[in-house]
């Protein structure tokens, strides 16, 4: 598939300097930096999950611990 991508001259500095110290294609730069993020954005849904469920299980202690 093939995708046009508008920069500026921010981003082209950015992706020229990250490509040549990485000896990566800017293309390569540009998927690695999407799926780190798509990565992230799952670990942070799955550790919010985590946190809502260990609340619901332990909240009654963590309201008597910050009571004393």
């Amino acid at each position: 598939m093939a995708l046009t991508l508008r920069t500026d001259d921010e981003l082209e500095r950015a992706l020229t300097t990250l490509a040549e110290q990485e000896g990566l294609s800017r293309q390569e730069i540009i998927r690695r930096a999407v799926l780190e993020r798509y990565e992230r954005a799952g670990h942070r849904t799955r550790v919010d999950d985590s946190a809502e469920r260990m609340v619901d299980r332990w909240g009654d202690v963590l309201d008597r611990l910050g009571s004393v």
